[in-house]
């Protein structure tokens, strides 16, 4: 499958690829602080259309149960929607394992984040979202420049010729133009470096 390299200096199109990630951001620092509440580190997830809190890895062993499902296969546990209380223990210790889980839930209802939407900055930006399904893009935003890396090509005069005509269109970037796969990469890597950098 091809891929479709593409840059853009527009300044309202480079303020929705740095939105994108400024609220992506916000979704990791509040991850963070859903864990440390919690005990553990948040699985940050993914899924074709948003980013999302996902299960919490917690130390500990089968005492967790009662609260938390079994781990999955990288250690994360997500919280049950009721407590699951073992047998022959007492009614105050139900009780209290009952008051705990609704502090549980309570934290998990005020911390966790809202899912971010991938797929609404890029109807923002132009492009049709049906075809990310199928060929996917990336993007990210450098000294002021936005990059794309899309797997469809797309084409401003081939876009309003669809859009008269009333056809799908794969649509467009404003700003965009088409640069060689090395310019992307280059950028692509100057970028992963200053992360890196930032990062410590």
């Amino acid at each position: 499958m091809a891929d479709y390299a593409y840059k853009s200096n527009e300044p309202a199109t480079v303020a929705i690829v740095r939105e994108f990630y400024d609220q992506k951001d916000t979704l990791n620092a509040q991850q963070a602080e859903l864990g440390r509440l919690l005990g553990g580190q948040v699985a940050a997830m993914r899924d074709i259309t948003s980013l999302y809190a996902g299960g919490v890895k917690l130390s500990g062993g089968t005492e967790l149960d009662v609260h938390w499902r079994r781990a999955d296969d990288h250690g994360y546990r997500s919280l049950r929607t009721s407590a699951k209380p073992g047998k022959g223990i007492s009614k105050d210790e139900r009780a209290a394992i009952r008051a705990e889980h609704e502090r549980l839930l309570a934290l998990w209802k005020e911390h966790c984040p809202k899912s971010l939407s991938i797929h609404k900055y890029w109807d923002r930006l132009g492009i049709n979202s049906g075809n990310l399904f199928f060929s996917g893009a990336v993007k990210f935003e450098l000294n002021g420049t936005a990059y794309f890396n899309l797997g469809f090509q797309i084409d401003k005069a081939e876009h309003l010729a669809k859009v008269a005509a009333g056809k799908p269109s794969c649509g467009w970037i404003d700003g965009a133009v088409e640069i060689l796969a090395s310019e992307y990469e280059a950028a692509r890597l100057t970028k992963l470096k200053a992360i890196e950098v930032a990062n410590g």
